[in-house]
């Protein structure tokens, strides 16, 4: 008994984390996107610098890389209560909020040297919430859509 519940668990947290990821892709996609549309190109130049590089092309790598790790993180913290569409939609928006302040307000400016950065509300930086925004409300709903299922077939069995 004990062993099946675990394997279970298991299956369960992989199948999450697959969710994740594909969240995070999806919104990490749209939100790099409607920053390119926004005119906001230097941001995806500055996300290359955490790495070193100016490459547009590696800004999108990192960019995408994070999207999936946070995607991940998402769905190991948060997955469990995004069971609805709505839910999954205000835990994502609230966790790209949280991205927003802590990741684009507080560790890139300082990661790239720019302590005059921290906290302060740009244009860019507001731009950057709604990006933000995008990323995690899609993220909730992939992740929904995803997850669920994978409820399903895990149900199944």
């Amino acid at each position: 008994m004990t062993t099946a519940h675990t394997t279970a668990g298991t299956v369960a947290l992989s199948h999450r984390l697959v969710a994740g990821v594909v969240g995070g892709l999806v919104g990490g996609l749209v939100f790099g996107l409607t920053m390119q549309a926004w005119d906001m190109l230097p941001m995806v130049a500055m996300v290359a610098m955490l790495v070193g590089s100016e490459s547009v092309a590696v800004g999108w790598l990192v960019h995408l890389t994070i999207s999936a790790l946070s995607g991940a993180v998402f769905a190991v913290l948060l997955g469990r209560w995004t069971g609805s569409p709505p839910a999954a939609l205000g835990i994502g928006l609230a966790y790209g909020l949280a991205w927003w302040l802590l990741g684009a307000l507080l560790v890139m400016p300082a990661w790239l040297g720019m302590n005059e950065m921290i906290f302060q509300l740009t244009a860019g930086a507001q731009r950057s919430l709604g990006g933000h925004l995008v990323f995690g409300a899609l993220l909730g709903l992939a992740y929904g859509l995803v997850g669920g299922r994978a409820r399903r077939a895990t149900s199944r069995v």
